[in-house]
């Protein structure tokens, strides 16, 4: 649960500047930027624990790369659709959807590589104490 935390800390803050600047509206970009990124922090959990428990997935879970673009075409389309109901406009819709992913699939992809070096630095300890 903390991994979901720290990625949705960074994912409310890259969605607040991006839906601000593309509705230069506060009270709209708010409310973007609220909703978009917690049912984004929702759909992250259960990505996270598809890919722990489905076997396939368990497999190939130090893919970075393919992890995260399994990620991003869950968070496309949900900036899409959060945009959309909210604004009306599906140009903005696709802006969001285009920018806000973007942005936050290379922060997922960094958030990812710290998680993984955390964790293998805290199996390297549990081995030195043994």
């Amino acid at each position: 649960m903390v991994k979901t935390i720290t990625f949705a800390i960074i994912h409310f803050s890259i969605a607040t500047l991006v839906a601000f600047s593309l509705t230069g509206d506060i009270l709209l970009g708010s409310m973007i930027a609220i909703i978009e990124p917690s049912i984004n922090t929702v759909a992250f959990y259960a990505h996270e624990k598809a890919w722990q428990h489905i076997p396939f997935l368990k497999l190939h879970d130090s893919m970075t790369k393919v992890k995260t673009v399994s990620f991003a075409v869950i968070h496309f389309n949900v900036a899409f659709t959060v945009t959309y109901a909210l604004t009306g406009d599906a140009f903005i819709g696709g802006l969001m959807a285009t920018i806000e992913p973007a942005i936050n699939s290379v922060a997922y992809f960094f958030h990812e590589k710290a998680w993984l070096n955390r964790n293998k630095k805290a199996k390297i300890e549990q081995i030195a104490y043994v």
